[in-house]
């Protein structure tokens, strides 16, 4: 039962965290979009949180011809399949060990 509520409150701050992530993401392409000033504190909030994550993937798959950065896009996908797959794992995970 312990196990159980302890996989099931991981479960359910991680899914909080993803989702929250996945708007920081958002924000920060809106942003980009607006010329936004980069002395804001929210925008180099949004810049530092997100860069990261968006130069790795940058790094492995290079920009389309055009200067598309997609990186967003996937960032987005995977943090989507991550709440999809790993949160609904562990929530089934904590509803087995009742």
């Amino acid at each position: 039962m312990l196990a159980s509520n302890f996989l099931y409150a991981v479960a359910t701050i991680l899914d909080g965290l993803l989702w929250f992530y996945k708007w920081v993401l958002i924000a920060r392409v809106i942003v980009s979009w607006v010329n936004a000033d980069i002395y804001n504190p929210i925008v180099r909030f949004l810049y530092s949180a997100t860069e990261p994550v968006l130069y790795r993937i940058r790094r492995t798959i290079p920009a389309i011809a055009g200067g598309i950065d997609f990186s967003p896009l996937i960032a987005i996908l995977v943090l989507q399949f991550l709440q999809l797959f790993l949160v609904r794992s562990l929530m089934d995970m904590a509803v087995q060990l009742r």
